[in-house]
Formats: structure tokens, sequence, C-alpha cells
């Protein structure tokens, strides 16, 4: 399975719509066993673009902080499993999800409408 998080500078980027980079692990059971970064500067706030992209990396699941709807209707219209409210280190973030211990805040949804945020 391949899971894909949001990435800034080791954690899971808050924002989905804005990363520029996305982590990808590899995992088998309970181990991570690989990790790769992606490029998705040319996506930013292209939903679909993202959603394909993260599909033609094998992708599975998503595990993020805040999001859009948009975003949301594009991972779940290409079968993703979307995980909300995650936030800290990536590595360790995996590291919960696969070991049942990640404890997210509530659904964060970004409705924030304007694409003029900065980071």
């Amino acid at each position: 399975m391949k899971i894909a998080m949001p990435y800034l500078n080791g954690q899971v980027n808050p924002h989905f719509g804005q990363s520029r980079e996305f982590v990808i692990f590899d995992t088998d059971g309970k181990q991570i066993t690989g990790r790769k970064i992606i490029n998705s500067q040319d996506f930013c706030h292209n939903h679909e673009g993202m959603a394909g992209l993260l599909k033609d990396e094998g992708v599975e699941v998503v595990i993020t902080g805040g999001i859009g709807y948009s975003m949301i209707a594009a991972l779940q219209g290409l079968g993703f499993k979307i995980i909300t409210g995650a936030s800290g280190d990536a590595s360790r973030v995996a590291e919960d999800y696969l070991n049942g211990r990640l404890v997210t805040d509530n659904v964060q949804i970004c409705g924030c409408g304007g694409h003029e945020h900065g980071l």
C-alpha cells in the first residue's frame, strides 16, 4: 500500500492545495519500506491533476491536515481513502496510521474560497 501526504519541511503540510511537495510512503503490513518525495508545484489547486498524479504513483491512502471540498471530491472519485486533521512529522504520522495509533483533529475542511494564501 502507498500512503501520500502533503509535505513541508518533514511535516504534514496543513494546506493540501498549496503543497508543492508530497511524500509517498511504500508500506508492507505495518512497516514503511520506502519513501519518495514528488514535486506537485504544477498541480497546486488543480484538483483533477493532483488526484491523477497521486493515482499514477499508485497511492491508495491520502493523509492530510486541511483540504477543500473540491479536492476531497476529486480524490474520492478515484477511490482514495482520505484521512484529515493530521499534523506533525510525516514519518511518525505514517507509522501511527499503519499501527492504528493515528489521532487526528476534527475534520479540517478548507473553505477559504480564494487561492491567494502565501506559504
